[in-house]
Parts: structure tokens; C-alpha cells; sequence
């Protein structure tokens, strides 16, 4: 046998950089996050890329519930914290898909 643990999944380096990316971003809003004073659930799905879930004050890039789920690509969510994206074009032309309160997803603002 090799080495490593049988049936361990090993990250290509494609895989490595999307963790490394969803992490990055997370990295990137903890602070505005903690100090928004935001009091609900939303969660940025990227797919295979993995997840965001912002709860309150808190920000994890575990999978779980929320009041609101943002489906998109990975870049367009690298884009729209860097502000180069407009939330509400993007929803507009399916870059961003909004299922659960949509009054969570508009309050957003706050915290980006």
C-alpha cells in the first residue's frame, strides 16, 4: 500500500485552490460580519466551490440552515464583496439566484 490512509480523499490542486478561495473570502468579511450587528441567517452557496453561512455575528464555511441561500459562482461572489459586482443586476440576469426571505438577501448591504 502507498502511503496516506486508505479511501482519504486527496485535494487536486484545482480542489486546493477553491478551498483556499471559499476561505479567503470568508477571511475577508469576518470583520465586517462580527460588527454589522446583522441579526439574521444567509448563506452564499457556490456549489462544488463550498459555502459561506453567516449567522448573527458569526461566519463558518460548514454547510447548515439559513434564513436566505445566494447560489453563485465563486468569482461572481469574490466579485460582488469587492464591490464589482451590483447585487441587484446580477440578480436580474441569474449570475445570482435568491431562494428563502428575500428581505434577508436585501439587507446584504450591511454587511458588504
Amino acid at each position: 500500500m502507498g502511503p496516506g490512509r486508505p479511501g482519504a480523499k486527496r485535494l487536486s490542486g484545482t480542489d486546493q485552490e477553491r478551498a483556499m478561495s471559499i476561505q479567503a473570502i470568508a477571511d475577508k468579511i469576518k470583520a465586517k460580519v462580527e460588527s454589522a450587528g446583522f441579526d439574521r441567517s444567509i448563506k452564499f452557496d457556490t456549489g462544488g466551490d463550498g459555502v459561506i453561512v453567516i449567522d448573527g455575528a458569526t461566519l463558518s464555511t460548514t454547510d447548515g440552515p439559513a434564513d436566505c441561500t445566494i447560489k453563485l459562482s465563486l468569482d461572481d461572489l469574490e466579485s460582488l464583496i469587492a464591490g464589482d459586482l451590483n447585487p441587484t443586476m446580477a440578480f436580474m440576469t441569474g449570475k445570482i439566484k435568491v431562494e428563502g426571505d428575500m428581505s434577508v438577501a436585501m439587507s446584504l448591504s450591511q454587511l458588504l
